[in-house]
């Protein structure tokens, strides 16, 4: 049997990735030694970011797996250390840069991440089930999603995306959970036991502004934002902290909620932010004899996107109609979003459709650079 040599080892381990990072152990640093013994044990030292890695047993198992694979290895022992101070430094300069002032990436001109801060007039429409649906739905086409729980009062989206664990940081660096492949990050996982947070204004402006730009978010193609309710603090600092973020409106079919919803679009005018589009919740329930019962009256969802278009001087859409189901609540409570625990349930399919259109969107041109430069006139 052919001994394997250390180069077919160390490109089967360039094959495993950090679970949290999503990059190669070995770009990462954190292969600290690799013996090969003649009858073909391999003997791997892997180094954690932190001793208490909540995804270590990942990592063995995928780096086991991986070395296994390779001709002539016989058996695979998995040694885990932990990184220094220098290592870890090393580290975050790698992938944070090493400039000492703590920026945002989506802000960033060159930032191709789409930014949705999904807003409601009032609480009770189901704007955060629809935030977590959405980001499940984004992530199942593929894309490369994040939500950030900026509803710092009334968190809940670790909950509805059922994270098992908290953050791990590195240094001033936090590496978000990820759940359903959406990376998460909410002020509920720092929070012990169900306490309230008692926050004013510059307190939640920090908390957001942390999130954005200590989070180790990697190449997003979608970020999406649960703001809380209304038109406060916090959708303030969203439109400072990233003034490209564009606005998806929800709202229910009721004319009451409805009215209370376009003055959480209306803020575009003041902010200079975009609205996306309209999402209307709770549209009706579907009986068993196939007909529907609009139990919150309908028509919400058309009025408001009709009333801001009139009032912000451009197109708003009404994006999709979500209806009454129980499987979107159930869901909810176990951690699990619709659109992955029951796919076909109506309101999947309807989240689905307006993931589809959200996800095909270009990112636009407000704030980037054109890479232009005057010619001299002859």
């Amino acid at each position: 049997m052919t001994t394997p040599t250390l180069d077919a080892i160390g490109a089967a381990l360039a094959t495993v990735e950090d679970p949290e990072i999503h990059k190669p152990i070995t770009e990462l640093g954190m292969v600290e030694s690799v013996d090969v013994s003649e009858s073909g044990h391999v003997a791997v030292t892997i180094l954690l970011t932190i001793a208490g890695c909540p995804l270590k047993a990942k990592l063995t198992e995928d780096t086991t797996k991986a070395v296994m694979a390779v001709d002539g290895v016989t058996g695979v022992q998995v040694n885990l250390g932990v990184m220094n101070d220098e290592q870890r430094k090393n580290l975050r300069e790698q992938l944070k840069g090493s400039s000492p002032e703590r920026e945002i990436p989506f802000a960033k001109p060159g930032s191709m991440t789409r930014v949705y801060a999904v807003a409601s007039g009032k609480g009770g429409v189901g704007k955060s089930s629809v935030t977590t649906n959405l980001a499940a739905a984004l992530a199942e086409q593929g894309l490369k999603v994040g939500v950030v729980d900026a509803d710092i009062y009334g968190f809940s989206v670790p909950r509805m995306l059922g994270v098992a664990h908290r953050p791990t940081q590195v240094d001033d660096m936090i590496l978000p959970p990820e759940a359903h492949d959406v990376k998460v990050i909410s002020i509920g996982m720092f929070v012990p036991g169900n306490q309230p947070v008692v926050w004013r204004g510059p307190m939640l402006h920090r908390a957001l502004q942390q999130f954005l730009a200590d989070v180790f978010w990697g190449d997003l193609d979608v970020l999406l934002l649960d703001l809380p309710p209304g038109t406060g603090d916090i959708a303030i600092s969203v439109a400072q902290l990233i003034p490209t973020a564009e606005i998806l409106v929800v709202t229910t079919p009721q004319q009451a909620a409805a009215e209370v919803a376009e003055r959480a679009g209306a803020i575009a005018l003041q902010t200079k932010q975009r609205v996306a589009g309209v999402i209307e919740n709770m549209s009706w329930l579907e009986l068993p004899d196939g007909t529907r019962q609009e139990i919150f009256g309908a028509g919400g969802g058309a009025t408001v996107a009709e009333s801001l278009t009139q009032s912000i001087g451009a197109p708003v859409e009404l994006l999709g109609q979500i209806p009454l189901d129980t499987t979107l609540r159930e869901g909810a409570d176990h951690g699990i979003p619709v659109v992955v625990g029951h796919p076909d349930a109506p309101a999947a399919v309807a989240l689905r459709g307006i993931a589809k259109g959200l996800g095909t969107r270009a990112r636009g041109l407000a704030g980037r650079s054109l890479g232009l430069t005057p010619s001299a006139k002859l």
